[in-house]
């Protein structure tokens, strides 16, 4: 009798055991392009996929960058990162970035994705540019069950909700399939009139480091045939590697790209020389501290905007925490007296707005 009460409790074990292994949460899936850390239907509104590539000494820098879309999330869009990195780190994404959800929960999400490129030639594309920048040109086909993103290279903050740039979508006509900024404002300093040995969008060309992409209509028009096909013809003309790819693509279908304003991708060209860009009385809505310039003395609007945002802590109060620290570091007359530092002003129109208003009372 005591050795069938013992087979009992074996066979109870056993059956709770399976359940546990057969009947995983309905949150524990392989990445198809919806649930991650939490059950989508607890924020009743679809993702806003932003996706980002991170190779090399990326890791804080993309932090930064997602920390600031979590900080202008005015509306409390349901924000889904998905972050392609090389082996190894991964750990150190998910270490901050579940301290982060637990911290500002159920509004965003994240996904942590390996590098895939074409397999014939993959060393080859992995180093166009620079490393891994070229996974971007792949995302149709890596996230077939996305319909569209915001890709952003990860020397990007966003100083706006992203349901602002977002609004873009809706105003594609019907061959539209991805909205870029121009990459200059003025013929005079422009790189790719002057220098480019390949054809490239319009007159000054487009810069790829914001871009909104509607995968579906990409997927449809065959997008990486075309970019397969345009890298075989002119790999050896081509200095900006993945964007000079998508220039030349545009340029033979120009019915296909939304072009935004400068004010959505503002980078040291707008004001290292003279201010060129014509922003909207909102003010910079995006900045791209490219080449270097958050890290860089050379023009310190870039660098102070980016130490402001790294050493604020999510979760604090953002009015007394990031914007009163801002504020001062832009009054300072090392940045004053630089040439960038004349629109300080304009960085932090929206701040003042959607930040002030809402912490005040904290």
């Amino acid at each position: 009798q005591q050795h069938l009460h013992m087979c009992l409790l074996c066979l109870i074990a056993l059956a709770i055991l399976s359940y546990f292994v057969h009947q995983r949460p309905s949150w524990v899936t392989d990445y198809k392009g919806e649930a991650g850390g939490f059950s989508q239907a607890q924020t009743s509104k679809p993702p806003l996929y932003i996706v980002v590539v991170c190779c090399g000494q990326r890791v804080q820098e993309t932090l930064v960058m997602i920390k600031s879309a979590i900080l202008f999330n005015y509306d409390e869009e349901y924000l889904k990162f998905l972050i392609f990195t090389e082996d190894g780190q991964g750990d150190e994404f998910t270490e901050k970035l579940t301290d982060w959800r637990d911290i500002k929960p159920f509004t965003f999400d994240f996904e942590i994705l390996p590098l895939k490129f074409p397999t014939h030639n993959e060393i080859e594309w992995k180093n166009l540019f620079k490393p891994c920048a070229a996974q971007r040109l792949f995302l149709p086909s890596l996230l077939t069950n996305v319909d569209s993103l915001l890709y952003v290279d990860t020397d990007i903050l966003f100083l706006s909700p992203i349901s602002d740039i977002w609004r873009f979508f809706k105003k594609f006509n019907e061959t539209q399939i991805s909205a870029l900024t121009p990459e200059h404002e003025n013929e005079n300093i422009g790189w790719y009139n002057r220098f480019a040995r390949h054809p490239f969008y319009g007159r000054l060309g487009v810069n790829s480091g914001v871009m909104l992409m509607n995968l579906t209509r990409m997927r449809d028009m065959k997008w990486e045939q075309h970019i397969l096909a345009i890298h075989k013809e002119y790999k050896l003309r081509i200095i900006w590697g993945d964007q000079d790819i998508i220039n030349i693509l545009f340029y033979f279908h120009p019915d296909k790209l939304y072009i935004m304003p400068c004010e959505y991708n503002y980078r040291p060209d707008h004001c290292m020389y003279m201010s060129i860009c014509n922003m909207s009385h909102a003010g910079v809505k995006v900045i791209h501290g490219n080449r270097g310039y958050f890290h860089s003395d050379r023009q310190l609007l870039f660098k102070s905007i980016y130490e402001s945002m790294e050493n604020y802590q999510l979760g604090y109060n953002a009015n007394t925490q990031f914007l009163m620290p801002l504020h001062a570091a832009l009054k300072m007359q090392s940045v004053n007296e630089s040439s960038c530092g004349k629109i300080s002003n304009e960085v932090l129109k929206v701040a003042n707005t959607v930040l002030s208003n809402r912490y005040r009372e904290e």
